[in-house]
């Protein structure tokens, strides 16, 4: 098969958003490596420059024709399902902020976001409903799985719940990741499961706040609505330089019902830092909060028992 024309060319879909295209580039540099080629021999088997998949590896590329995706899949041999999604990645209109619908040209069960994640240097979020996945027990995450996937079996149902877990591995990496989380009181309240997983749930929580790079405080009903409108949840993502690619700049992520949004510019980012800010000032200090969580895993642990009578 003839390689596709390089990317640029004018006849190129579109160089999408820029976390799409940066995405797309860090998935095709780790294929290509996983594959063994240098760029010289990946670009000369597309009849590309070298630095023609450079600039298309750390998201710089001006235009992307998925017809080129698709050959450096073949060439990579990357399978049908991640061929789709990153072609579908490619897809994707430009703009400083994207709407990335589950389901529609970029397949549902592809997941952009930890890729994101795993390479973050802070992460700041705030949760007025469930606990950060980031911080979830293996069985509060498949309470939650159990009901979003009714029809899922067991299999399926541990696959996700493995996958979601090792997402935690952002927070106990050789360097990892400043992580501080502000949780509404309602988490600790609202019954995920049953009194038992929210025991072991809380008991981990307040555990896990005690590590140097992790800090989680709740913001109690007393404090009533501090930024004067709800902002849902969101996480604001810091990175910092890593060999081969240059610091990215700043994200915010608002995870949806039907899909994710992705804001860049500097005054979103800088809205949402300023709402945690103020969520954060509100919040009970981190000793306060450690021993909020206690008193709930307490409770619940003896709820437990009486049940289990």
């Amino acid at each position: 098969m003839k390689p596709a024309r390089a990317a640029g060319t004018a006849t190129a879909a579109g160089a999408g958003p820029a976390v799409a295209r940066r995405q797309l580039g860090r998935y095709l540099r780790d294929w290509r490596t996983q594959a063994g080629l240098t760029i010289a021999e990946a670009a000369r088997l597309m009849e590309w420059g070298a630095s023609t998949l450079q600039r298309l590896e750390k998201g710089q590329a001006d235009r992307i024709r998925s017809l080129d995706i698709q050959e450096l899949c073949r060439i990579y041999g990357i399978p049908d399902d991640l061929r789709d999604a990153l072609t579908g990645l490619a897809q994707q209109s430009p703009g400083p902020s994207w709407w990335h619908a589950h389901g529609e040209v970029i397949p549902e069960d592809f997941d952009l976001y930890p890729g994101i994640e795993a390479i973050a240097a802070e992460l700041s979020c705030y949760q007025p409903e469930l606990v950060p996945p980031l911080l979830q027990t293996p069985d509060y995450a498949r309470a939650l799985l159990r009901l979003a996937r009714p029809s899922a079996d067991d299999v399926e149902l541990d696959h996700r719940v493995q996958v979601r877990v090792q997402r935690q591995a952002v927070l106990t990496r050789k360097s990892p990741a400043r992580f501080t989380a502000v949780v509404h009181e309602a988490v600790l309240r609202r019954i995920v499961g049953c009194p038992k997983v929210m025991a072991a749930q809380l008991r981990q929580l307040a555990d896990t706040s005690t590590r140097p790079n992790v800090t989680v405080l709740v913001l109690p009903f007393a404090a009533g609505l501090p930024v004067g409108e709800q902002t849902g949840a969101f996480t604001v993502l810091r990175f910092g330089a890593g060999a081969g690619r240059t610091v990215e700049p700043p994200l915010v992520h608002v995870a949806g019902f039907t899909g994710d949004l992705y804001l860049e510019r500097p005054q979103d980012v800088a809205r949402f830092e300023a709402a945690h800010d103020c969520l954060r000032h509100y919040a009970l200090d981190a000793q306060a909060s450690r021993r909020m969580l206690r008193q709930a895993a307490k409770e619940y642990a003896a709820q437990a028992g009486h049940i289990g009578r």
